[in-house]
């Protein structure tokens, strides 16, 4: 599954806007992100085009498997080095912008070897 950052961030408002709202439109996400409708449209576009979503007759995305899988996993990594970050000292709004740049970047293996040593040493 080779996809983008850009596309990744996508799919993760994507996500979120459902648990938020339900329904989900291009006008959503370019409204969370800040972000033209246009450049929206065309990412959309490259979205479905490759199977990460759908978009019914009146315009509503939604997640095919393979894209919440990846979204899912976004998702994660956000909330947990966002809420880690936090932990540690960093404002609310650096750790999200951190985390933001994080999430992307990081292996599934340093991930997962990260996740486990924080958890553990929390249990402590």
């Amino acid at each position: 599954m080779n996809i983008h950052k850009s596309g990744e961030d996508y799919l993760e408002t994507i996500l979120i806007l459902t648990r938020r709202k339900g329904n989900v439109r291009s006008v959503d996400i370019a409204n969370e992100l800040q972000y033209k409708k246009s450049s929206v449209s065309v990412a959309m576009k490259n979205l479905r085009m490759d199977n990460y979503i759908i978009v019914d007759e009146n315009g509503y995305i939604s997640l095919t498997d393979k894209g919440f899988e990846i979204a899912d996993k976004i998702y994660e990594r956000h909330m947990f080095l966002t809420n880690f970050l936090v932990s540690i000292g960093v404002t609310e709004k650096t750790a999200e912008e951190d985390a933001c740049k994080i999430e992307h970047d990081i292996s599934s293996e340093s991930f997962s070897a990260l996740k486990t040593y924080i958890e553990k040493a929390c249990r402590k």
